[in-house]
């Protein structure tokens, strides 16, 4: 599957006249949204917009909160060595770890043939991938799941689910998982943030975000035992259809894993840029 995929990603990418700007801004969804988040989790978070990268860097033990972002546009194999470095030293100067984020089409084709080398030499290690998804895709139709419950995240106890769900799904360690959601007031009024309940338990979570005119998508997670039942997709739909009711936005995107790929396409989302997440060498 993540070959087809690959594959599938990378001729519906190419073959866009709208590839780089759509490849931009979903770059810059990251920068907006993530600014609110990491905020969240501390108001004295390192959030800054420096020369082709955004800091944000919560320094908590939930690694999706610790983020650098490379942001220039066509950038080189030289100029890519150059903010990779910087990106580096940014993150070795944090308490706790985190991950570069790498727009592949936002460099020019030679930085993307030499990107895996570069980041190698800059003391990288290729942690996982992504890509970029984007849609004019709202509304959607209030989606329905014959073995599902909705309910939006506005309890701490719901808040502590919605964080458990994350850990079992991205293999965080729960008290990482807590870490970066528990005792959040966004999380329980800002974030159009639903569990999906199965006989009163929670298996699946997401939830949206308003971010510089669209609605963002984040922390889409699946209980390992409850995976192909289509439960992500219907609480994925489920945040969709309530955040673009409450803003009346028509655009959303969202950062996919692999194996969410397929389902957003589902949905109605487009690929564009591929992302690769690095973290530093031991």
């Amino acid at each position: 599957m993540p070959c087809a995929w690959t594959a599938l990603l990378t001729t519906t990418r190419r073959n866009s006249v709208t590839d780089l700007a759509d490849s931009i801004e979903s770059m810059e969804q990251l920068a907006s949204g993530w600014r609110d988040l990491v905020l969240d989790r501390d108001a004295g978070a390192d959030v800054r917009d420096l020369p082709g990268i955004a800091v944000r860097w919560a320094d908590s033990r939930f690694l999706f909160w610790n983020c650098v972002a490379l942001t220039e546009i066509e950038a080189g194999p030289q100029l890519l060595r150059q903010r990779l470095s910087q990106a580096v030293d940014i993150m070795r100067s944090k308490q706790r770890p985190g991950f570069l984020w790498v727009f592949e089409d936002l460099l020019d084709e030679q930085a993307r043939a030499g990107l895996p080398q570069a980041a190698a030499g800059a003391g990288l290690v290729h942690a996982f991938p992504a890509t970029g998804m984007a849609g004019d895709l709202l509304p959607i139709p209030e989606p329905q799941h014959p073995e599902l419950t909705f309910t939006r995240v506005r309890t701490d106890e719901q808040l502590l689910a919605y964080a458990d769900l994350n850990s079992s799904a991205y293999g965080f360690p729960v008290a990482h998982g807590r870490a970066g959601l528990v005792g959040s007031a966004l999380w329980k009024s800002g974030v159009y943030a639903y569990l999906g309940v199965r006989e009163g338990i929670p298996v699946a979570c997401a939830a949206t975000i308003e971010a510089a005119g669209r609605l963002f998508v984040v922390l889409v997670a699946t209980h390992p035992d409850w995976e192909r039942r289509g439960y992500g997709e219907a609480v994925t739909r489920k945040a969709l259809h309530e955040g673009g009711r409450a803003t009346g936005l028509t655009r959303a995107t969202l950062h996919a894993t692999l194996a969410g790929g397929p389902v957003y396409r589902r949905i109605g989302f487009v690929p564009n840029s591929p992302i690769h997440f690095y973290s530093l060498a031991s």
